[in-house]
């Protein structure tokens, strides 16, 4: 099988087939697309190599209930291909929450993803959806950094 993104569109096509609408998600189809040297980072965590980034695929399955995405909007120019996303997630004793982001994915020569950078706001994404802590953490926010 030829494991090269072929564009915007396909990468969006595998990325949406990682998240069902019941269950767990599941990177096995796409993992193959990816480097053996891919450089991942995101507010969290930065981590290379392909071993690594499917470890963090695995955690992230084990530690959610009911994710879900939805690709917004996507655009690439030349080997960077850019997506906008909402993301849906449970965790175990809190409600759902939707985050907000977009990734930066870099292909190499061979049409792999080399480079995966994810923005988002995890903590004000997720704090919004607790009763008076999203109100007084976004008043914080706004003092010190607004």
């Amino acid at each position: 099988m030829d494991y090269r993104i072929q564009g915007r569109e396909h990468l969006q096509q595998l990325w949406t087939d990682i998240y069902n609408t019941e269950g767990k998600p599941d990177w096995s189809h796409i993992i193959p697309y990816y480097d053996d040297a891919i450089y991942f980072r995101d507010s969290v965590q930065e981590l290379r190599g392909i071993d690594e980034f499917t470890a963090m695929t695995e955690r992230l399955i084990a530690r959610s209930e009911n994710l879900r995405m939805k690709v917004r909007n996507t655009a690439q120019e030349g080997p960077t291909i850019f997506l906008e996303w909402e993301m849906s997630l449970s965790f175990k004793k809190y409600p759902e929450s939707s985050i907000y982001g977009s990734s930066r994915v870099t292909l190499n020569d061979a049409g792999k993803i080399i480079e995966q950078r994810d923005y988002y706001d995890i903590w004000g994404d997720i704090f919004d959806n607790i009763p008076k802590f999203g109100t007084a953490y976004r008043k914080f926010m706004k003092k010190k950094f607004g």
